[in-house]
Parts: C-alpha cells; sequence; structure tokens
C-alpha cells in the first residue's frame, strides 16, 4: 500500500467471474478490458480519492478472489472494512445465493461494515431473456438487510461511479460510519449506528 494514507476500507465480494475485478477497472482506470481476467488470487489493492462536500476522501479497495477456496483469505481482506461490495452477475441466479452467503459472513464477523449489493454485467441482460435474477427478489432482500442496491455494467460504465460514489458520500454524511467503534455491547452507540445506518440507505 506504499505507506499510503486510506480513510475507507472497502472490499469487493461475490462469487468468481462475477466481474469485481471488472468493476474495480472502469471505476478506477475508466476503461474495459476485453477477454478472460485471471482470476484474482487472495485480493489486488488500489486506492482512490475523491472530494465529497469539501472533503477529500481514499478509498482503499480490496478485490478479493472469488472462489470457494480463498473464502478463509477473504475474511483477511474484509476484517476491519467500512464497506463491501458484494456482487452478483445477473446472468447466473447461483452468484446472487452466494451474496446470501457474503452477507452472513459479514453481519457475523463485521457487523459495522456497511453492505452494497451490486447486480453485475447489465448490458447483458438488455435481451430480458438473458436475465437470471429477478430485480424485484433482490429488492426485497436488500430491503430485509437494510442495503443499497443497484444494477451496474462495466463495460457501458452504467452506475460504476455512482456506486462508488454512494459509498463516499455514506462516509462523509454518516456519522456513524465516521467513528465506527470496535467495542462490543454499548447500548447507546448501537442504536445511535442503527439509525445512520437507515437514514443512508433507500
Amino acid at each position: 500500500m506504499s505507506g499510503q494514507r486510506v480513510d475507507v476500507k472497502v472490499v469487493m465480494l461475490g462469487k468468481e467471474s462475477v466481474g469485481k475485478t471488472s468493476l474495480v477497472e472502469r471505476y478506477v482506470h475508466h476503461r474495459f478490458l476485453q477477454g478472460p481476467y485471471q482470476n484474482t488470487i487472495g485480493a489486488a489493492f488500489v486506492a482512490k480519492s475523491m472530494c465529497v462536500n469539501g472533503q477529500n476522501v481514499t478509498m482503499g479497495i480490496w478485490d478479493t478472489a472469488g472462489s470457494e477456496r480463498y473464502e478463509a483469505m477473504s475474511r483477511i481482506y474484509y476484517r476491519g472494512a467500512k464497506a463491501a461490495v458484494v456482487c452478483y452477475d445477473l446472468t447466473d441466479s447461483s452468484s446472487f445465493e452466494r451474496v446470501k452467503f457474503w452477507v452472513t459472513e459479514l453481519q457475523n464477523y463485521e457487523e459495522h461494515c456497511r453492505i452494497y449489493i451490486c447486480g453485475t454485467k447489465s448490458d447483458l441482460v438488455e435481451n430480458k431473456s438473458q436475465r437470471r435474477v429477478d430485480f424485484h427478489d433482490v429488492q426485497d432482500y436488500v430491503d430485509e438487510i437494510k442495503a443499497y442496491v443497484c444494477e451496474t455494467s462495466s463495460k457501458t460504465g452504467q452506475s460504476v461511479d455512482e456506486l462508488f460514489q454512494k459509498v463516499a458520500d455514506d462516509y462523509v454524511t454518516c456519522n456513524a460510519f465516521q467513528v465506527l467503534s470496535e467495542a462490543k455491547g454499548v447500548d447507546l452507540n448501537q442504536k445511535r449506528d442503527a439509525f445512520s445506518y437507515a437514514c443512508c440507505h433507500h
């Protein structure tokens, strides 16, 4: 990480080949690389800064491996994360089932981590016959877990910048996001966190 200061640790989670690396490439480097990616081993790190309401915010983004054999390793990378972008492929129903696994992991081990559910490859479902994950099913699920949801395309850039901008905006505008405490069992803080969480997600 070359000693760079990071304000917000963001972890990318999801089944392999859902497009996590493509999402990061599009956001950070404004490009879409054709052809198959080599599967991520462990995790790749990149940092990007932006200005939100006059405040400079640097996001450190960890792109984790999606293969099940690297699950234990992924736990190392999401430890201490303030935000998790959990991805699924709109053309692969099993990838959405995998989202639920990662959300449960986060709820069990990183309860203060904010969750952003991201459907990828929206350019492939312009022909609705290719869609395998119904948006209403996803919406019902994110309402239940109080998460943010969007559908993106790394190929066209659709909603990619907006997703990461949302993470940065939440960091700046929600007090509980800025002062996450590792202390457990403090009822007052827990209530404040729950209130702030709800105010930042629609």
